[in-house]
């Protein structure tokens, strides 16, 4: 298949999730002998703007899973910003150590929808954004030569073909309900409403936090206040420079020591060729 671009579309509030599509794309890019270009929609006004794509372009399309699914607050990017218009698409998701659940099988399917072939798909393990002892420090060094090697298995396989392939077919139902959050006692944690708080004691209001904030939630005249909507994301508090941010919501607390206790095992990347 005439492939002339590899191209990046990832939403990546914390890093990981970037690794890993860059990895792909550099796999991709080697096999095929193509340029890459990278657009990350990580902040705000990264999604104000639809991008359209062309049938000679690869597109790998990446994001975190929250609570089983695409993050429901940038979803409605994924649906009415990218336009495939013929393009071929890798749909992958970063997970954090416990499952992925149904987000794969939702980003195939609103790929699908909007214009794309989905030809390949892959689920990742990424270090959790709140609860850091699962999978921490992934995706490691091991993590991102697999989705390199990844991206250049997916590339040979294009180049192999003549026709566009039938979509992809990957585990889970993108219509599945989200994951249900629970606490040490085995009920739901009810955190929707939690929100980071400052120690300001170690802030210096240098704004880094708001800066970072995937939603625009904080205010930038005064970081202790969070008015906008909060997605957990974390990443206010990874990229603090002074670790003045933290989550003390005893919900979110709870369901964090709930996934510590029960998901430290390995998990294990998932390939869809």
């Amino acid at each position: 298949m005439a492939i002339q671009r590899v191209r990046v579309v990832y939403f990546s509030a914390t890093g990981s999730t970037e690794k890993v599509a860059m990895a792909v794309a550099k796999g991709a890019a080697y096999k095929l002998g193509k340029p890459v270009t990278v657009t990350n929609i990580s902040l705000p006004m990264a999604r104000e703007k639809e991008i359209s794509f062309t049938p000679s372009d690869l597109v790998i399309v990446a994001t975190p899973t929250y609570a089983g699914r695409v993050p429901n607050k940038i979803l409605p990017y994924f649906q009415n910003k990218l336009m495939g218009n013929g393009a071929l698409a890798v749909p992958v998701v970063l997970f954090g150590n416990r499952s992925f659940d149904n987000a794969l099988a939702e980003l195939c399917a609103e790929l699908e929808a909007h214009g794309f072939h989905t030809v390949s798909a892959a689920a990742f393990v990424g270090q959790h954004a709140f609860a850091t002892e699962l999978a921490h420090g992934r995706p490691n060094a091991q993590d991102l030569d697999q989705a390199e090697d990844f991206g250049k298995k997916v590339a040979e396989r294009l180049l192999s073909m003549a026709e566009t392939p039938a979509p992809v077919q990957v585990s889970g139902d993108p219509a599945a309900p989200y994951y249900t959050p629970l606490g040490t006692d085995g009920q739901p944690a009810k955190f929707l409403k939690a929100k980071p708080v400052t120690d300001m004691k170690k802030c210096s209001q240098c704004g880094v936090c708001a800066a970072v904030c995937p939603m625009g939630a904080i205010d930038p005249k005064n970081v202790a206040s969070v008015p906008g909507t909060c997605i957990k994301c974390q990443a206010c508090v990874t990229k603090c420079p002074l670790d003045a941010k933290y989550f003390d919501d005893p919900a979110f607390l709870s369901h964090k020591a709930m996934l510590e206790e029960n998901y430290t095992r390995p998990a294990e990347s998932v390939l869809f060729l």
